[in-house]
């Protein structure tokens, strides 16, 4: 078995290195945080009929439905060009397999989605966050973490993005039990794949006007898959060196500390698939929760827009506390990658006033304010 999953991923990664081209690149359309990405490609432009675009929403588990009604009820009260072809996924129970199967026909039709997060179980079915990013060769995860005005925070200044390799290194899925009580699970890294990310990070800089682009790795010790993405990078980065983005690589356990000690210092990190998931986690703390920070999942064809910290908050789930911030700014992303800047650029403003006037704060940025409320705030500052 394990064999045959072996040779079934050899193939799958031989596909993608002889399909593989440049990516798309990224384009800044504005100074807000949390809305500065977008895809700038003419492979993944949605087509729009009747001067309406159909997006495909998986509101996900947890507080899902509930922040996702938060984007819908923003969206109609300004009248956003967006129809929605909503598919109740749940990572919970594995009997949702048929409506997975159209959620992913949806997004290949429509080719840009709005996602909440799906639970994944550690018994029972693979992650469908991961198999919806394998399957659809969504291979470039962001993440921008900034601080806000009237979100306490220790650190002040902070703004930074986190490029993640969203299709393989340990996320490759292949493992198996050799032998009772002995697990073998496969780290994958691809040349290839490994080039795309830095060029996505570099291309992500310079439209963005970052300055430095730092690869994460753990090559002191996976010398030869680490190592190869550290090199990769390293490459790449000789290739950008006229353009003035700056480069420089750090080992992962060192940017953890780096990272809750003096963020400041970070402005693009590129990193390998397991790295970015914790750095995201680590990055949206900083700032004041995964509340508030936005994300996008991109490739050649298709773009999905997520909050940027994967936590279904699962213990919140139905009781109108969430903050509903990071689903917001990632749907103003989306309407940015759908050219509608005008819209992205109304909402991101008035979810960022609503923060700073301090009136209308959800639990976790230390006030009482419910869901639906600090939704209608927003809606009134529009």
């Amino acid at each position: 078995m394990f064999r045959t999953a072996l040779k079934s991923s050899t193939g799958v990664l031989a596909q993608a290195s002889a399909r593989t081209s440049v990516p798309f690149a990224v384009r800044a359309a504005s100074n807000l945080a949390g809305s500065p990405v977008t895809g700038a490609g003419r492979d993944n432009v949605p087509t729009k009929y009747g001067g309406t675009y159909t997006v495909t929403l998986i509101p996900g588990d947890g507080i899902g439905a509930e922040v996702a009604d938060s984007v819908k009820e923003i969206f109609t009260s300004l009248n956003v060009p967006v129809e929605w072809e909503q598919y109740n996924v749940s990572g919970e129970t594995h009997g949702d397999e048929a409506e997975f199967k159209r959620a992913m026909e949806s997004l290949k039709r429509n080719k840009v989605g709005l996602k909440g997060i799906l639970y994944t179980p550690i018994d029972g079915h693979n992650s469908w966050n991961v198999a919806m990013r394998q399957s659809l060769d969504i291979y470039a995860n962001v993440v921008v973490c900034k601080t806000l005005d009237g979100v306490p925070t220790r650190h002040d200044g902070v703004d930074f993005a986190i490029i993640r390799e969203n299709t393989e290194g340990e996320y490759a899925g292949l493992e198996h039990q050799s032998y009772p009580g002995v697990v073998e699970n496969l780290k994958v890294m691809t040349r290839v794949k490994a080039e795309r990310i830095a060029r996505f990070a570099f291309d992500y800089a310079l439209k963005n006007g970052r300055k430095k682009v730092t690869c994460v790795h753990k090559a002191n010790i996976m010398k030869l898959g680490d190592g190869l993405f550290l090199n990769t990078c390293t490459e790449v980065a000789k290739e950008y060196a006229a353009s003035g983005i700056a480069f420089d690589s750090m080992i992962v356990d060192n940017t953890s500390m780096q990272m809750v000690s003096k963020p400041q210092q970070f402005d693009t990190i590129v990193c390998p698939n397991l790295y970015g998931n914790i750095l995201s986690n680590i990055g949206a703390a900083l700032v004041g929760g995964p509340g508030i920070v936005p994300g996008a999942s991109l490739g050649r064809e298709i773009a999905l827009f997520e909050p940027g910290c994967r936590h279904v908050a699962a213990d919140i789930a139905g009781k109108n506390v969430a903050n509903p911030s990071a689903m917001i700014l990632s749907s103003s992303m989306l309407l940015r990658h759908l050219g509608l800047n005008k819209q992205a650029n109304s909402i991101a403003s008035a979810v960022y006033k609503v923060i700073k006037d301090g009136k209308f704060k959800t639990r976790d940025i230390k006030g009482t304010t419910s869901t639906t409320d600090f939704t209608k705030a927003i809606i009134e500052q529009l």
